[in-house]
């Protein structure tokens, strides 16, 4: 291992490498978050909150732009689910309505800079899970016309065309009607999410896929054996892609003793999940992948614990810091922050604004 950068030119690297670059994070939560625990209301975002995120922890922890997840669960409920999506989508809408000296909608990379020159925190949408469209092409066309930057191809269970990471394989990966999915979301300009997918899923879409791809919020399977985790063979194919592995600070699928723990019910303490667990997937997915090809999804509002001090948005130059300290250069930590996604938005804003042919996939 190299030898440590002082305190001085650590802090130095990554107030430079904020200048450079806003963060852009690929996962946040907290739409769910005020569904469930606050019947979606938009009152008082600035905080304090009990939660991971306000307004106030956002600017402290200097998030520029913000995916966040327009989740709804996954239990195959059809029509149901593309409802409840369209509520999710409200609500990010009335989030920015309630708070426009703070927030504002963003659907390309020129509205995340265009964001950052007027102070703001721009606000992206991502459906998580293509529960939310109901199998239906019309529907994903629209969330589109809606501004979703990004489809998770399934969530915790498989989709009628892809295998989900924890479920039992039924597709071998991606149907032909899964694949042609793909297309179509490359065709609109919605990024491919690959996180909550089957390996076999991944490598499917990677084989069809012509734009670049996101995991939104995954770490390094190498690391920590978890489902949910990326294998190096998909690693090794990002470059290639052009696409980006946004690392999580989700405690099971950094550290392996924390996993077994949960797997096993929580009985007695839990095993510590420091920070440095977490710039240790950082440097993993870098070897492998490549430093233009990795990014940050906290998944913020989705998970109960945290790594030790990362107590909520505010926490990302405390790893920004440790990574400067293991000798990530300015310029390196701007690209993991957000320059990197920034890279895949542009290259996919031309498709998303509508330089596009006509649908193969109708219906």
């Amino acid at each position: 291992m190299a030898a440590r950068v002082s305190a001085t030119a650590a802090a130095e690297a990554v107030t430079r490498a904020l200048e450079l670059a806003p963060i852009v994070d690929g996962h946040n939560d907290w739409p769910w978050e005020r569904r469930e625990q606050h019947d979606s209301s938009v009152d008082g975002l600035d905080g304090p909150l009990a939660g991971h995120t306000d307004i106030v922890r956002l600017r402290r922890g200097k998030v520029g732009a913000q995916f966040w997840s327009v989740f709804v669960e996954d239990e195959g409920r059809g029509n149901d689910a593309v409802a409840e999506t369209l509520e999710q989508i409200d609500l990010v809408h009335r989030m920015v309505e309630a708070h426009p000296d703070d927030l504002v909608l963003a659907r390309t990379a020129a509205d995340v800079e265009a964001a950052r020159a007027s102070g703001r925190i721009a606000s992206l949408l991502g459906a998580e899970g293509a529960h939310s469209i109901a199998d239906s092409p019309a529907v994903l066309r629209m969330l589109a016309e809606l501004g979703v930057r990004y489809l998770t191809l399934t969530h915790n269970r498989n989709t009628v065309w892809a295998d989900s990471a924890t479920d039992q394989p039924e597709h071998g990966g991606l149907t032909d009607r899964g694949r042609d999915y793909v297309r179509e979301l490359n065709r609109l300009g919605i990024l491919v999410d690959l996180s909550h997918v089957a390996a076999t899923t991944m490598h499917a879409a990677l084989d069809v896929a012509t734009a670049p791809v996101i995991f939104s919020h995954s770490s390094c399977r190498a690391l920590n054996d978890h489902p949910r985790n990326v294998p190096d063979d998909v690693l090794t194919r990002l470059a290639g892609n052009g696409g980006v592995v946004m690392i999580t600070f989700v405690p099971q699928f950094l550290d392996r003793a924390y996993m077994e723990w949960d797997l096993a019910g929580r009985e007695g303490p839990a095993p510590r999940v420091p920070l440095s667990l977490v710039a240790d997937h950082v440097d993993h997915a870098r070897e492998v992948a490549g430093v233009r090809h990795v990014g940050l999804g906290g998944d913020f509002d989705g998970v109960d614990v945290l790594p030790e001090g990362m107590t909520g948005v505010d926490a990302y130059p405390l790893l920004l810091d440790e990574l400067a300290r293991r000798g990530w250069s300015a310029a390196d930590l701007a690209g993991l922050a957000g320059a990197n996604a920034l890279r895949v938005l542009r290259a996919t804003d031309g498709a998303f604004a509508g330089d596009r042919p006509p649908t193969a996939l109708p219906r």
